[in-house]
Order: structure tokens, then sequence, then C-alpha cells
């Protein structure tokens, strides 16, 4: 195959990609059919059918390209983000980046969807947990054996402390965009307030006296 033809078949791939995401969103992976993808596309279905062999196949990579970006917008070097910053000056960017990365509408739709089927396709609901809260613990927990060397924390269990500050962060705003639908997603300034709150009660719980004190600058 020639470059100009991978070229070709590469962005056939992902336009393909971009229509299933819309068509599954909308309509769940029952409700989804081949025939609105090519539609939606703007192709054949053979066409459709020539890059997944099925809607199941496609399906496993909508979810597993829409979480993979997920993660990629999050992924950064931790010896870039930490050197000698205080911890709650840390806390505050991974928290305010992560409420605006994790709670959009795509994202939600996302988390319902694969819920919704994680009887049918359960290694989903393991690449959505990978990519998502299992990644994000294990930057955090990397970040906390470094604040704890520095004397800025006391983590014993660096896992366990970064579980807690992630669900502390994720848990009700999530919990209540899924169950309450978009209304529920907070703007820019409730999810600023909801980060420094947050990272007020980890560092009351694990910074030593004067970090949990000072906590992060305003």
């Amino acid at each position: 195959m020639t470059n100009g033809a991978k070229t070709r078949r590469r962005r056939s791939r992902q336009t393909i990609l971009a229509a299933a995401e819309t068509v599954f969103l909308k309509k769940g992976f029952i409700g989804a059919s081949m025939d609105e993808v090519a539609e939606q596309a703007g192709m054949s279905k053979q066409t459709v059918y020539a890059h997944f062999n099925s809607k199941e196949a496609l399906f496993r990579e909508v979810v597993i390209a829409m979480t993979g970006g997920a993660a990629e917008a999050l992924r950064e070097d931790s010896d870039e983000l930490l050197g000698d910053r205080l911890v709650g000056d840390f806390l505050m960017e991974v928290a305010t980046d992560q409420l605006a990365v994790v709670l959009t509408p795509r994202l939600m739709q996302l988390r319902r969807m694969v819920i919704g089927e994680v009887e049918r396709f359960p290694d989903l609901g393991v690449a959505l947990y990978e990519n998502g809260p299992g990644k994000s613990i294990a930057r955090l927990a990397q970040a906390f054996a470094h604040y704890t060397c520095m004397g800025q924390l006391q983590t014993p269990d660096p896992q366990q402390a970064a579980s807690f500050f992630n669900w502390i962060l994720m848990g009700t705003p999530t919990n209540a965009a899924m169950l309450l639908g978009d209304a529920a997603l907070p703007g820019r300034e409730e999810r600023y307030r909801h980060a420094r709150e947050s990272v007020r009660i980890f560092l009351c719980a694990y910074g030593t006296q004067h970090i949990a004190e000072g906590g992060a600058k305003e």
C-alpha cells in the first residue's frame, strides 16, 4: 500500500470513528446501526465494514478512542510538573484541570453508555477505569511519594492517599452529572471552589503542619 493510500485509509477510519461516536452517544449501542454510521460519515456501508467488520468492533474502537483521548488530555510528565512547587499549588492545578476535562457532556455520555453496556462489553468498563481514575490515581501516588520525601505530605501509603484525593475531588460532581444530567455540570467558578475545598480537606488530613495551615495560594 502506497503512502497516499495509507493516508486516505487513515482519514477514512478517523471519519468513521467520529461519525460512530456521534451516533453511539446519541442512540447507544442497541439503538445505533451501521447504516446510520455510514450516513453520518458520508460513506457507503460497505466502506464502513471494510474498516470495522461488526458494530461490536466499531463500538469498542469508539470507546477506547474516547477514553484514550481523555487520558491524553490529562497526561503530563510528573517530573516537569512537580519541581519545587508547593504541594497545594500542584494539587490545585491537577484538580482544576481534571474537573475541566472530565466534567463535560461528552464524557458523561460516554460513562453512561459504557455503564449501560458493561455486561455486554466488560473490557470497556476496564478501559474506562484504567484510562480515567486509574491513571489519575497512579499519577497522584507518584506525586505524593515525591512530596512526602520533601516533607510537605505525610502519606505512609501514597496509593491510598491518591485514591482518597481523587474521589474527594471527583465523587460528588461526577455522580450529580451522571444522575441529574448536563444541567448538574458545574461551571468554571463552581469547579474552582470545589477544587479548593478538596485540596483543603486533603491537606488537613495529609499535609505537614505548615502546609496544612497554608494550603494553596489564591
